[in-house]
This record gives structure tokens, C-alpha cells and sequence, in this order.
């Protein structure tokens, strides 16, 4: 296990919001969030294989958890509100399950809880070779093109790139992740889903998302669904960015 690499926002004596990324993300996704949340310490973690954390193995669940138990420890984090967006809503509900006093109220955002094998293998398989582009603007131009964003500015990708794109030795650009970590957790994605969370939980589900979710109909479950697709908190920043803070509130 290991302490990851983190960004910190907000009040730093305020009650404590952990944030997740997805695969071939990064924390500093969730600035634009952590800015609505007023009076709360917000932190967002690099995920193993991910951002500025290490990069070495193993990558699976257990370990992403382990490392994430590190990390809380480390920050003096002993219960807070979690949010995490497809993958790290599965390890959100992960947590949960496994260490419940740890969660005092789940945010999901379009989480992808369990993908189908067929096509978690065909993304993993998307991810070799690794694509490289000759520009800022040609990896972003790809980025809008991919089928999977709906109404996401482009500043919001000109954002994405100054975070998480570089240029390697042969001065190609590549966004900044681990393929083996992400193939690996692709795979962790097609094992059956973790139960939902026991406590308070707020489900943000992307109207045009291609991740499945069915969620149950329980009283300390919130859903809200949001236009565009998977990644709500580009298609849809506003909705949900409401959402979730009106979520948050104190009782």
C-alpha cells in the first residue's frame, strides 16, 4: 500500500469529502466541484497507476483500497462523505461494504459498479497500442470526437489537458496514466458488483451514459439523472454539481 499523490481544496478544519476519479483520470477533475462545496475539506486522491501516485503493481481492488485506508489514515480522515465517479464508484461502494464507519454518506456519480465482460475486455483491449497525438488540440479534437461526450465545452478539455496531458521523448502528446493499471481495472469491473451502501447515498446517473446501473428503490437512495453521458461532470457540470452540494448539506 501506499500514500497517494492528493490535491486539497476548501476549509481545511471543515467536514471531509474524499473524491475518487475514474480509470485514466485524475484528481484534479474535481476542482471545478470542490469550488461548490463550501465549508468542507475537499480531497481528491490520484489513483494508483494514476496522476502523480506510483505507478507500480499490483493494481487491483484490494490494493487500490489498501492505499486509499493509507491515505486516510495519513490525513487524520477517520469518517467523511466519498464521492466517486464510474470506477471510483465502485471502489466507493467497495469501501463501504468494507469498512462502513469509514462512510458517513456515498456520492455515485454514473458509477460503474459492473461492466459486462465482453466489454470491459474489448476497452481494455482499446488501450494497446497506446495513442499519442501531435498537438494539445488534435488530442482534444479526439477527445470531443469519441462518441462518449455530449455537451462538454471545449474549454473544459483545454482544462483537462494542462492537468493530465504530456509530451514524451518523441514529442508526442499522451494523457498521463498507467495502461496496465487501467486494463487491470477493467477486469476488477467485470466481477460482480459490491452491494449498494448502507448509508445515505446520492446516485448521479448521465441521461446518455453507456454504463448500466440499475438502482434499487431504497429510502437512503437519492438518484438524479442529469443530461449528456458518462462523464456528468463535464456534460452536465451545473446539475450535478448542485446535486451533490444540496446533498451535502447539513441535516
Amino acid at each position: 500500500m501506499a500514500v497517494l499523490h492528493l490535491v486539497e481544496w476548501g476549509d481545511p478544519e471543515g467536514p471531509p469529502v474524499v473524491c475518487l476519479h475514474g480509470v485514466t483520470a485524475h484528481a484534479g477533475r474535481f476542482e471545478l466541484l470542490a469550488a461548490r462545496l463550501t465549508g468542507r475539506r475537499v480531497v481528491a486522491v490520484d489513483l494508483r497507476g494514476h496522476g502523480d501516485s506510483t505507478g507500480e503493481a499490483p493494481w487491483d481492488l484490494d490494493t487500490h483500497l489498501a492505499d486509499i485506508l493509507e491515505t486516510s489514515d495519513v490525513l487524520g480522515i477517520e469518517e467523511a462523505a466519498w464521492i466517486g465517479h464510474s470506477f471510483g464508484g465502485r471502489i466507493v461502494c467497495e469501501l463501504a461494504a468494507r469498512e462502513p464507519d469509514l462512510v458517513e454518506r456515498a456520492v455515485l456519480l454514473d458509477p460503474a459498479l459492473h461492466i459486462e465482460p465482453p466489454i470491459a475486455t474489448q476497452r481494455a483491449g482499446l488501450l494497446f497500442p497506446g495513442q499519442s497525438f501531435d498537438s494539445v488540440d488534435a488530442a482534444i479534437d479526439a477527445r470531443l470526437a469519441d462518441g462518449t461526450l455530449f455537451s462538454t465545452p471545449r474549454e473544459v478539455l483545454e482544462r483537462e489537458a494542462e492537468l493530465a496531458l504530456e509530451r514524451g521523448e518523441d514529442g508526442r502528446f499522451r494523457w498521463r496514466f498507467s495502461r496496465a493499471a487501467v486494463s487491470v481495472a477493467w477486469s476488477d469491473m467485470a466481477t460482480p458488483a459490491p452491494p449498494w451502501p448502507a448509508c445515505p447515498t446520492l446516485v448521479v446517473l448521465g441521461a446518455r451514459s453507456w454504463v448500466p446501473n440499475d438502482v434499487p428503490q431504497l429510502s437512503h437512495v437519492t438518484t438524479v439523472q442529469v443530461r449528456g453521458g458518462h462523464f456528468v461532470l463535464w456534460d452536465a457540470f451545473e446539475e450535478t454539481a448542485a446535486a451533490v452540494a444540496a446533498f451535502l448539506e447539513p441535516d
